[in-house]
């Protein structure tokens, strides 16, 4: 399997005026194309993260993976999910990540750094996150508001905003401190809705597998201002397989620890997953019967690693 300088779709998201502005509809078709070709693309969205907001979250961050070991692992994941703290080997081979669930929520981002730092909390990490999300769920939303306009399905716009909740992680992937490439983080589609992953420092390493399933892309983003969107199996089974949710994986090389952050649209608690029949005819058959997204992830997670095992667990458990 081959690794190429083929280039993820670049689209502006910047200044596109009302929903139905000549740009927001040629942007639209953009995404639309992006994410039905290669379930990804990478967005710039004028300078939504200001330098010195992203410079005191890179610092932050940084902090935050610093701490002791006993002291990260109090994050503890739920029994529904991956939401917490995860340590290399679990994911792959350099990489340890932490979470916040609800994470546009105040309360759980406080909660979050008095947990981290018990002493006096970390204020300016509060603030720089809470700050950080709710600018980057816009960007979000209007993927997800795009993508069901192109479908012609606006009557399900506030229904599916409405459906999710966001859950934000971040990564550090150790320097492998080798010229060879080692894998830092193993092969997977993500199981959300979208997933926005935003680097934070000049360490590449992200790669998308094509949709034939013989090459990885590279996704280098052009500057750090830029972000990579990424559709999860949750939103390839409501839109009917009609947008792609890739694989994808991190491999580095070299001497220096990457950082980023990831923020994923995740179904509610006690959301179902189901195809709005408009999208199922002869040429589209339903792919999937609707299903409980947290179920879904309960059974992943505590009754074998099916994650792993397979690259679409959910066709593996609820195609039709």
């Amino acid at each position: 399997m081959s690794c190429v300088s083929m280039k993820l779709p670049l689209i502006d998201l910047s200044n596109l005026g009302e929903n139905d502005s000549p740009k927001w509809e040629s942007t639209k078709i953009q995404v639309r194309e992006a994410l039905q070709e290669y379930g990804c693309f990478e967005a710039t969205f004028n300078n939504i993260i200001p330098l010195e907001l992203r410079k005191s979250l890179d610092d932050g961050i940084r902090q935050l993976f610093d701490l002791p070991l006993a002291i990260k692992l109090l994050n503890k994941n739920s029994p529904k999910s991956y939401d917490g703290y995860v340590g290399k080997n679990d994911y792959g081979r350099l990489v340890e990540s932490t979470g916040i669930n609800g994470a546009l929520s105040s309360h759980a981002v406080d909660t979050f750094a008095n947990l981290m730092w018990p002493d006096q909390g970390n204020p300016t990490f509060s603030k720089d996150i809470q700050l950080y999300y709710e600018k980057l769920s816009e960007l979000d939303k209007i993927v997800r508001r795009m993508v069901v306009e192109s479908l012609g399905l606006e009557k399900y716009i506030d229904e599916h905003i409405n459906s999710t909740d966001y859950l934000c992680r971040f990564q550090k992937y150790e320097a492998p401190r080798t010229p060879h490439p080692v894998q830092g983080l193993f092969s997977h589609a993500d199981k959300n809705t979208i997933t926005t992953l935003h680097q934070l420092n000049h360490v590449n390493g992200l790669q998308i597998l094509t949709k034939d399933g013989k090459t990885w892309i590279p996704a280098d983003p052009t500057s750090l201002d830029s972000f990579i969107v990424i559709v999860g199996i949750s939103f390839h089974a409501w839109t009917n397989g009609r947008v792609h949710a890739p694989v994808h994986r991190v491999v580095m090389s070299g001497d220096e620890a990457r950082y980023s952050i990831g923020l994923f649209s995740v179904p509610k608690e006690g959301c179902v997953i189901k195809t709005p029949e408009e999208l199922v005819d002869e040429d589209h058959p339903l792919l999937y019967n609707p299903f409980d997204y947290h179920r879904f992830l309960n059974f992943i997670y505590t009754e074998a690693d099916h994650s792993r095992a397979s690259p679409n667990p959910l066709k593996e458990y609820f195609g039709v």
